[in-house]
């Protein structure tokens, strides 16, 4: 094995194109019913110069459509809140200083601190593009002090509808994240039960069960501890997918799948049958519950280098934008924001994705520019058109969506007055390769050494998480809410793992990463896992009665 870690720079399969997100259509219908009626209204006030801040307010519907309503709710009156309080510090910036270059370093910092808090807390998409994006554009439009209390009105208003928009369909369907986070656990399951555990890709099969079966269960924890008979009833679903976790060749695959189709709509949840008398593998959910939150300190003190790769990046690619004298420095930055994932690896993807796509959007355009100056309503419609495609496309492949999101950002400019297209599109392609160059070389600049003690720490904890495990399994009579507990946290430990290997194997120059170490903790880890599956009566005891306490062994 090399002593370091050398970069790695693909290019094949970057614009592949995947398959759509099972709800592609809930955010981009979403941001359209968030985005309409104030734009509408505003067009109606001939006061369209006002649509920035309404948008962001209104772009917050496109947050949480994975998240069970209860949690949902949270988290969306977050996102506006951090969006508002982004857009005032922004506003008031702007109000105080001309000065191009302390505006920069003011969005720079925040974009850092933005892309910190939506890592830590799990957002999930867009993440911090859209809030670095707002921000990064209040810097630079003209204002007062004295218009900044309506403008950030405007936007809290329109905030609080797109919150609304985003919990309607909780009226009709109160269960529909748990729901489809069940049926995907259950489905990539069935995958791994497929292969029976032994046949091609089964370790990549097993790796995206385990990763759905608890995101599954991180959606189910996150509704609450309130009773509910219909979450319980996709808990039971969600023993029977670690049961095919624990033992592929004694699952059916096809019950698995059928279970999955019959989570959608809004009928009722099929029942799973019940492995035992008891109600015991259900314990530990409700001591999950129960549990304490890591603290956001915690949370936030891996991050840092990304947080510093992010100021950088979108400080130097705004300064750059500056010395080339384009009239926006802020999309310069917004391109080296958007770069950003977890290694070095993946922020090279995501610069390809996002120069291809803008290029191309740059082109969209030029065609559709002359019809949305015809008439004002034609500007309107036309961005919302752009926002539906945006969110619709976006999920198959980043640049897909990006075709749609830069003649978006392009029409916006123009809510306040006409311009000439053609110094719209020039600015746009340079601000691009700009902050993707600069942005990239911040990547690259500041390296992530915290990838390799994060394994450690990964690998520590799976470790941990097996002992007790095979403690319990020693045990003549665990205490069922402890093993069930255990199983949850080795789970967890497990997916985890993963996660931060993955992330680490992209990274720039470091040292050699514990392959041989991880690949042995994961095989222990699940066969452990298996066994307190059968320990438990939840699987098939293999005929030789001592292979439970065989599985729990390194």
């Amino acid at each position: 094995m090399s002593s370091a870690t050398r970069l790695r720079l693909p290019l094949t399969g970057v614009l592949r194109l995947g398959r759509p997100s099972d709800i592609w259509f809930k955010p981009a219908c979403s941001v359209v019913a968030a985005v309409a009626p104030p734009n509408l209204a505003l067009l109606a006030l001939g006061r369209l110069d006002l649509a920035m801040y309404t948008m962001a307010g209104s772009l917050c519907a496109l947050y949480g459509h994975n998240r069970p309503y209860v949690a949902r709710a949270r988290a969306l009156a977050w996102v506006v809140l951090g969006m508002v309080a982004g857009l005032a510090v922004s506003l008031v910036a702007a109000s105080l200083t001309g000065d191009a270059v302390v505006l920069v370093t003011v969005g720079a910092l925040m974009a850092a601190a933005q892309k910190a808090a939506c890592d830590a807390t799990r957002i999930g998409p867009p993440g911090n593009v859209v809030l670095t994006f707002i921000s990064s554009a209040a810097l630079f439009a003209p204002q007062t002090l004295g218009q900044v209390p309506g403008h950030v009105g405007l936007a809290l208003a329109a905030g609080a509808w797109a919150w609304l928009v985003g919990m309607a369909p909780g009226l009709l369907r109160p269960h529909g994240p748990e729901r489809r986070a069940t049926a995907q656990a259950l489905n990539a399951a069935a995958a791994y039960a497929a292969t029976r555990g032994t046949a091609d890709g089964h370790a990549r099969a097993r790796a995206a069960s385990a990763a759905a079966i608890h995101a599954a269960w991180q959606s189910l924890l996150a509704a609450g501890a309130r009773p509910d008979g219909t979450r319980r009833a996709l808990e039971r679903l969600l023993v029977r997918a670690e049961v095919a976790l624990a033992a592929p060749a004694d699952t059916d695959p096809d019950r698995l799948r059928a279970w999955a189709g019959d989570l959608r709509g809004t009928g009722t949840v099929p029942s799973a049958g019940s492995p035992r008398e008891s109600a015991d593998e259900l314990l530990g959910v409700d001591t999950e519950l129960a549990a304490p939150r890591r603290p956001l300190r915690q949370r936030l003190a891996p991050l840092a280098p990304l947080a510093a790769r992010t100021a950088l990046g979108c400080a130097l690619a705004g300064y750059a934008s500056l010395l080339l004298g384009v009239g926006r420095p802020y999309w310069a930055l917004v391109t080296a924001a958007s770069l950003y994932q977890a290694n070095v690896t993946l922020t090279w993807r995501r610069g390809v994705q996002r120069v291809v796509g803008n290029l191309l959007g740059v082109l969209v355009f030029a065609a559709i520019a002359p019809l949305t100056h015809l008439h004002p309503a034609a500007l309107v419609l036309s961005c919302l058109a752009f926002n539906f495609g945006a969110e619709a496309l976006i999920g198959r492949n980043y640049w897909l969506g990006t075709v749609c999101v830069t003649p978006m950002a392009l029409l916006i400019t123009e809510f306040a007055r006409t311009q000439d297209p053609g110094q719209l599109i020039t600015e746009r392609v340079v601000d691009t390769v700009v902050g993707a160059l600069v942005g990239f070389v911040a990547a690259v600049a500041v390296t992530n050494r915290r990838a390799g003690d994060r394994i450690e720490h990964a690998l520590t904890a799976v470790e941990s998480a097996r002992e007790s495990a095979a403690r319990l399994l020693a045990e003549p009579h665990p205490r069922p809410r402890a093993l069930e507990t255990s199983r949850h946290a080795l789970a967890a430990a497990l997916v985890d793992l993963s996660a931060t290997a993955d992330a680490a194997s992209g990274e720039w120059w470091q040292r050699a990463l514990p392959e041989e170490r991880v690949v042995l903790a994961e095989q222990s880890g699940h066969r452990t896992l298996a066994a307190t599956v059968r320990r438990q009566g939840l699987a098939p005891r293999d005929q030789d009665a001592g292979r439970t306490t065989e599985d729990a062994r390194p």
